[in-house]
């Protein structure tokens, strides 16, 4: 089979899982050392591989728990063709465990997937007008500080002329009472 689109792939193998009854999980992915866009892509089910317990420096990271994985060899392996579609490379159909899936288990179906997109979509939007105006405040207050700093600094330019100003007349008032003072 071959699909025209890695998501439309996924999206045919998660509602295969669905039909049969199991979950589907995104395993691995092959990327291009060029560009790093993925060329391959593995889909199995959810009970694919063993988990491998984390152990901390002084014990266990977290709560043991029952493993979920049961080694199941199940999957499919997607390749992207010199065509530009993405080709079913390799199918492993059986599982070695119950095919059933209780409703706790089963993943969002694809409308609730875009629903949240959409929600989170529309968030995103609303965050970068708010960004937006945030940036436009902020430009404007840098303006104001920026006018504000020129005119201070033409101020100060003022007084100290005025200071070299009154310096030179009070030199030349100094020099003239000294030369007075010698007569």
């Amino acid at each position: 089979m071959e699909f025209v689109s890695e998501d439309a792939a996924k999206i045919f193998y998660d509602e295969y899982a669905r039909h049969v009854g199991f979950v589907m999980r995104v395993m691995s992915c092959r990327r291009s050392e060029r560009d790093g866009r993925i060329l391959a892509r593995r889909l199995g089910c959810n009970k694919e591989g063993h988990c491998v317990s984390i152990r901390g420096k002084f014990g266990p990271v977290r709560k043991p728990r029952s493993s979920t994985r049961d080694g199941c060899k199940a999957m499919i392996h997607i390749k992207y063709d010199k065509s530009g579609k993405w080709v079913i490379t390799k199918f492993v159909k059986d599982h070695n465990h119950p095919l059933v899936v209780s409703p706790r288990e089963a993943r969002q179906t694809v409308d609730e997937k875009d629903k949240k997109i959409q929600e989170l979509t529309t968030e995103l939007r609303i965050k970068k007008r708010l960004c937006a105006t945030y940036q436009e405040q902020l430009t404007s207050f840098m303006k104001t500080v920026e006018d504000h700093s020129d005119k201070l600094s033409a101020r100060i330019r003022h007084i100290l002329g005025n200071l070299k100003e009154f310096e030179s007349i009070e030199e030349l008032l100094l020099q003239r009472a000294c030369a007075r003072c010698d007569h």
